[in-house]
């Protein structure tokens, strides 16, 4: 999701309603391109915001964190420091729809007069800048020096005039009315979502496609629809109503900010509510504030697990691939030996009637007396009946000892196959790097990842999933295969009830009777936290198999992970787990 106009003019109006009135007490520069203020508010109390400039993610937002500083501050800070340190914030302004922020700061200079200046935040992804402003538009100082030779358009530099480069020739959606708004979009030609985001100032192509979805119009039909189609005029008239309505609520400050999860994964935010995501979660922050930080950090996290877990997954992939292909050609060896009863059939229908056929025979016509059918055996000219029986049990025999060895060679491939499945699995639901380590740790001790010399065993902190029903038992879920077991065979008890997707890679899962009988709904329950922590998650139907623990048997020298029953029930349930609360810890 983009920080667009509209997330700004939310950030605007809760730094207005929080900030106004305050005086910087602390200015800080944890990082080259961030500003964290320390502000001391009308009603005693303390605010901290945090202005971040960073290419890749510029944000703008109150926090209760703090972070260190450096033991040398940087020339920025210093000269913010010089100037701004006790000042006063009159306003919080924002022009147009743009995503700049301007804070209004008056102080006292060294001869006691009072200074007007300001603190412009740009949020403009790459070239985001945090830039000082004093009297007459002049640039005291940035946070990035832009030159004229990095920038053709506008030069960031102490000694220049600010001004706003109007680079795209975009309106201002706050001054739009419907008849301007029809000719705009109808003086397009490109889909109805492009061009709203593509005329409008600070409107992002998320918001566009909202606007589309409320207004009941496909986001990527071409606004020549509009003119082509009888039914374009209603069309427009329903993206107008929709469009003003939410401008409306930008002007009013009427804002209702939301992340919409995914799986628990942020999808997209927006401070105003999203309704196309009708199978998201949608879940409301009376504050745009936490609502940017924990999604920039809970989008970090997911992030950072996958870069954390890459390698882990090649690895895991590439030996899953090279066993795959092991497997398959075994399956094709075994299948060839299916000829091995044939040849032995042959060997001793010889022994019985080869005394019919004579030396140079070619083939022998006898009674298969397994079946009382008639059947011709091909025999080499070149050696006698007997010699030809002997060369079919050679045969057979060969057959035999390589359908043997490919029996016991399979099962170890095809187990080989399973356990790494279960470990992507694992992979798939590890939510922080603790999560990683006990996977790491496995693929160590099954010979796919080298110990490093000195190295001691990792210490485990990941703990497993718990949830509580709706009836109050206490659900847990295995996060890998170290957890499966230790669920199993060390937290469950014999009466306590076992789940696992049928022959699907997954979590286990434990409900704890305490003795009680459960409800159909804590069955259920658990049944759909087994066929979401798996391989089978988002499936209509996941079959489900389910046991009570003491059913529940681990062979030895199995792989961690691996267990058998042969007593058990079976469900076909959904994976969708939205109505379970899961408890942390």
């Amino acid at each position: 999701m983009a920080f667009d106009g509209i997330t700004v003019a939310a950030v605007v109006k809760e730094l207005k309603d929080t900030l106004i009135g305050g005086r910087i007490y602390k200015i800080a520069q944890p990082e080259n391109d961030e500003l964290l203020l320390t502000i001391k508010t009308t009603d005693g109390g303390q605010k901290r915001l945090l202005i971040s400039a960073g290419a890749s993610l510029p944000l703008i937002y109150l926090t209760e964190g703090n972070k260190p500083s450096p033991m040398t501050a940087p020339g920025f800070c210093m000269l913010l420091r010089k100037h701004l340190q006790n000042g006063r914030i009159t306003d919080i302004t924002q022009p147009d729809l743009e995503r700049i922020i301007h804070l209004h700061i008056e102080h006292l200079n060294e001869m006691g007069d009072l200074c007007r200046k300001r603190l412009i935040v740009e949020i403009m992804g790459k070239h985001s800048n945090i830039i000082f402003v004093g009297d007459g538009d002049m640039i005291i100082d940035s946070i990035k020096h832009i030159s004229g030779m990095v920038s053709s358009v506008r030069e960031v530099l102490p000694g220049r005039s600010y001004f706003i480069p109007l680079t795209q020739e975009k309106e201002n959606p706050l001054c739009a009315d419907a008849s301007s708004f029809r000719q705009a979009l109808i003086g397009k030609n490109m889909p109805v979502y492009k061009a709203i985001y593509g005329i409008y100032t600070g409107v992002s192509p998320v918001i566009a496609q909202e606007i589309c979805f409320r207004a009941r119009v496909d986001g990527d039909t071409s606004t020549a629809f509009f003119k082509e189609s009888p039914e374009g005029g209603e069309a427009l008239d329903r993206l107008w109503e929709a469009f003003s309505h939410m401008m409306e609520q930008v002007k009013r400050g009427d804002f209702s900010s939301s992340i919409v999860y995914t799986d628990k994964t942020p999808r997209e935010y927006a401070a105003l509510p999203l309704t196309m995501y009708g199978d998201g979660e949608s879940v409301l922050f009376d504050s745009i504030s936490r609502l940017l930080e924990q999604y920039y950090a809970e989008k970090s996290t997911h992030t950072r697990i996958r870069q954390k877990s890459s390698d882990l997954r090649k690895i895991v992939q590439t030996a899953l691939e090279r066993n795959v292909k092991k497997y398959d050609l075994q399956l094709r060896q075994m299948k060839d030996t299916e000829k091995k009863d044939k040849y032995r059939i042959y060997g001793e229908l010889l022994n019985t009637y080869g005394y019919e056929a004579q030396t140079g025979d070619k083939s022998l016509e006898a009674l298969n007396y397994y079946t009382n059918e008639k059947i011709t055996i091909p025999l080499d000219p070149l050696l006698s009946p007997s010699e030809n029986a002997k060369k079919y049990f050679d045969k057979y025999s060969k057959l035999k000892r390589t359908y043997e060895a490919l029996t016991t060679l399979t099962a170890q491939v095809k187990e080989e196959i399973d356990h790494l499945e279960s470990i992507q699995a694992a992979l798939d639901i590890a939510l922080r790097e603790e999560d990683l380590v006990q996977i790491k740790e496995e693929l160590i001790e099954s010979g796919y990842i080298r110990r490093k010399g000195g190295t001691k065993k990792a210490r485990f902190t990941s703990k497993p999933f718990h949830y509580l029903s709706s009836d109050g038992f206490h659900i847990y879920v295995g996060k890998n295969n170290y957890q499966n077991d230790e669920l199993t065979f060390k937290l469950a008890t014999g009466g306590d009830w076992w789940f696992h997707t049928k022959k699907v890679p997954g979590s286990h899962v434990v409900v704890k009777s305490e003795g009680a009988d459960l409800p159909d709904t804590v069955f259920e329950d658990a049944a759909r936290l087994a066929a979401y922590y798996s391989k089978a998650r988002g499936q209509d139907k996941v079959e489900i198999d389910y046991t009570e623990k003491k059913n529940v048997k681990k062979p030895n020298g199995s792989k961690p992970g691996f267990v058998v029953y042969y007593t058990n029930y079976s469900m076909m349930i959904d994976s969708d787990i939205s109505g379970l609360k899961l408890l942390e810890d």
